[in-house]
């Protein structure tokens, strides 16, 4: 008689390997495509701080919330903001953030900001950032120099 796998003789059923690697190539594409999303946000040029009380971020918002990487060039002496890779004048960045702020009311920024980068220059980030509505304002740091 037809059964689903396995040796009739011993009456053990036999394990089916190929649904199990076609479940384990469906979570592999998923975790791929969630953490391609979240690192395009990320500018690895930026040396980020040392803050030996820093703790982990929770992740209960990813999706709604922004980015915003401050970077120093000391050659020109100024301060480069590119949101989420995003590289725009300062108005326009306010403008972009006014609008998704309005879409979504638990939209917060997250700051990645140059351990280089002058105090002064992060002061005017984060009035940009308030010029825009958002009052949810993150640092990114590390607990470590490693």
């Amino acid at each position: 008689m037809g059964g689903g796998g396995g040796n009739m003789e011993s009456g053990e059923p036999e394990f089916q390997i190929a649904p199990m690697i076609d479940v384990l190539l469906v979570l592999l594409i998923f975790f791929m495509s969630i953490t391609t999303t979240q690192v395009a946000k990320v500018d690895k040029d930026i040396k980020l701080p040392v803050a030996a009380d820093a703790k982990k971020k929770e992740d209960k918002n990813a999706m709604f919330e922004a980015a915003l990487n401050v970077r120093w060039i000391a050659q020109k002496q100024e301060s480069k903001i590119k949101l989420d890779n995003i590289d725009k004048s300062p108005e326009e960045l306010i403008e972009i953030l006014r609008q998704r702020k309005e879409n979504n009311p638990t939209y917060r920024v997250i700051i990645r900001g140059d351990k280089l980068v002058p105090a002064t220059e992060i002061q005017k980030v984060m009035t940009m950032i308030g010029q825009a509505g958002i009052d949810d304002i993150s640092f990114s740091a590390l607990n470590n120099d490693n």
